[in-house]
Order: C-alpha cells, then sequence, then structure tokens
C-alpha cells in the first residue's frame, strides 16, 4: 500500500506564556492505515486560537497541556480522500480536532460534515460558522442575555469572537461599542462591523474615550481580554451589568497570578454578575447557533472578515503573532485547496 506523505507541526519545547515560533518543529513523515470507523482528511485550512496558548503551557486549564513531540492540537478543515466510515463517502467536506498537520486519520465521529457552496465557503467552517461565531452566540445570548436599548462593549472587538459579538447584540437592538488596538483595528469595527463606536485602548487617551463611548454605562461587558482594558471597563457598569469573560488575552502569564484592582465591591454596589464558559463544555449548543449564523451570514446581516497565512511553513509563528495583533479578523493557515 502506497505510504501517504505528511508534514506535522510538533510542540517541541514547553513554552512559559505566550508560545513563540521555536516552541514548535516541522516533522516529515507518513499518515497511519485507515482503520475501520476511520476517515484520512486533508486539510485544507488550519485554525489558529487565543486559547492555543493555554493549551500548549505547563499548566493546565480546561484541557490538558498538548505533550512534548506531539502534533499541535488544533480546529482543522478539509476533505475526506479515504474512508472506512460509511456515512462520510470520499469528497465530504469535514472539520475537526485534526491538529496542525497535512494529513488526519480520525474516527468518524470526531469530524462534522459541512455545506459548502458559493455563499459559504470551508473556511467560514472554522471561524464565522464554527468555534469563533459559536462562542460569540452562546457567550453574548445565553450568558450576556442582551436586551434591546442596552450598551454593549466588547474587547478585541476587531476579531473573529468579538467582531460576531457586535454584530449578534446590533442584531439585538443593542448600542455597541468595541475596544481595540490601532486606528486601522477601529476603523474595520466602524466601517466593516458596524459598532455604534469604537475606542482604541493603545491610546494615551483610552479611559476618557471609554467614558465618552458609554455616556449612559455598560449593561453587557463581553470580555476577551481580562487586565487594564477590563479595569477600566468595570468603572462604568450599570445596575444589573452582565460581564462574559471569554478570554484573558491581555495577560501573558497568569503564574503567578498578575495583581489589579478588586472588582467585588462594583459587582455587588452595580448587582452584577461575572460569569466564565468555556464553548467546548457546549456541544450540543453548537447545531441550534449554526443554523442562525448561516441564516445571518447568506442574508448578508453578518460579516467576517479572514486573515488567511499561505503554507505549514507559518504554522510556528502564527500563535505569536496573534498576540503582536498582526491579524485582522480570523486568522487561518491554507496548506492545500479544495480539490477532491
Amino acid at each position: 500500500m502506497t505510504e501517504i506523505p505528511n508534514r506535522q507541526v510538533c510542540l517541541a519545547s514547553r513554552p512559559v506564556g505566550i508560545p513563540q515560533a521555536q516552541h514548535f518543529e516541522l516533522r516529515d513523515g507518513f499518515a497511519p492505515q485507515v482503520q475501520p470507523g476511520q476517515v484520512r482528511v486533508r486539510n485544507i485550512y488550519l485554525s489558529v486560537e487565543p486559547a492555543m496558548r493555554g493549551w500548549v503551557n505547563a499548566v493546565g486549564n480546561y484541557s490538558e497541556p498538548v505533550p512534548l513531540g506531539a502534533v499541535m492540537r488544533a480546529l482543522a478543515a478539509g476533505v475526506v480522500q479515504e474512508s472506512r466510515a460509511p456515512a462520510l463517502p470520499v469528497g465530504s467536506f469535514v472539520t475537526g480536532m485534526l491538529g496542525w498537520q497535512e494529513q488526519a486519520v480520525v474516527a468518524a465521529d470526531q469530524v462534522e460534515r459541512v455545506t459548502v457552496d458559493s455563499e459559504i465557503p470551508l473556511s467560514c467552517h472554522l471561524g464565522i460558522l464554527g468555534i469563533n461565531g459559536v462562542t460569540a452566540h452562546y457567550g453574548l445570548l445565553q450568558i450576556g442575555a442582551p436586551r434591546a436599548g442596552e450598551t454593549v462593549v466588547v474587547s478585541t472587538a476587531a476579531g473573529g469572537v468579538g467582531s460576531c459579538v457586535g454584530q449578534l447584540a446590533r442584531l439585538k437592538g443593542c448600542r455597541t461599542v468595541g475596544i481595540t488596538g490601532g486606528d486601522t483595528k477601529r476603523r474595520l469595527c466602524l466601517d466593516a462591523f458596524g459598532f455604534d463606536a469604537a475606542v482604541d485602548y493603545k491610546s494615551p487617551d483610552f479611559a476618557e474615550q471609554l467614558r465618552a463611548a458609554c455616556p449612559q454605562g455598560v449593561d453587557v461587558y463581553f470580555d476577551n481580554t481580562a487586565g487594564a482594558i477590563s479595569d477600566q471597563v468595570m468603572e462604568h457598569l450599570r445596575p444589573g451589568a452582565r460581564i462574559v469573560v471569554c478570554g484573558t488575552a491581555s495577560v501573558a502569564n497568569w503564574d503567578p497570578a498578575p495583581a489589579g484592582p478588586r472588582i467585588e465591591r462594583k459587582l455587588l454596589v452595580n448587582r452584577a454578575r461575572m460569569q466564565g464558559f468555556v464553548i467546548l463544555d457546549h456541544p450540543e449548543y453548537c447545531a441550534q447557533a449554526r443554523v442562525e449564523l448561516m441564516r445571518w451570514v447568506r442574508d448578508g446581516q453578518l460579516r467576517y472578515l479572514e486573515d488567511v497565512l499561505e503554507g505549514i511553513e507559518q504554522a510556528p509563528d502564527a500563535i505569536a503573532g496573534l498576540y503582536r495583533g498582526e491579524n485582522l479578523g480570523k486568522r487561518l493557515i491554507r496548506i492545500g485547496d479544495l480539490s477532491h
């Protein structure tokens, strides 16, 4: 039987904080043989998530750290090239936790078959219709519970999750305020994603910008950053505010945990609620969220932007690039084409 070449990106050393290119290595090998109930997927797009920082650090959080020497854990989208599972014939487009590699051999129940057409490209299923869109949908609508007329503030508002949160809040009749870094991303929030206001946390007058953008205070804060950015938002909570903790991107290292202002009094006085979540805990929610997200994408009510790197060689530095703020929209790595 012909062996199938398989290039992989593996974790070479354990980072402290944000993983850099030197923590990974490219390896050339071969894909394992497909067993009954399995499929071989040729990956086309590899996903890059801020959460990957936590997946490779020594201190586990909601998942065990990626073992040294192992293929980097990652969502990916591709096409089935070989199948021993009747429900997934050759040519099926799928997504799943397929790893940073060219070929993935997995059980059929570990991937999801997805629709690809002229309006819904495969890449969407890793972003606006994938983990980013579902995260935004669940976090905002189930935890944030926005009501028409309320003010919703979103940090990392130009990113894959934040840009979707802002648009969903607008669809629910809310006033939306985006927090992002730099004027290019600030304009993107306003012009591409329809935020009512956008402020630059890198600006020396960030506190004043935020105050001016939230004259009535903040009803819902979708927090992707933690740290000093969120400290400023806490100054504007309205009674009954809901704080949705989705990420902590601005904090490079949690061992030891950084000190900061105490917010308990603000939560108490404002009768505010603060709740964290991990979307991987809610697999049953994905299907219902995607139905709405896909309808809004097809109707043109939900826009998205992708930052696509070319070639698997770009993967080792891709996470660090996220934290340097290089991406405009959802970061992906394209390593193939759609041909079957």
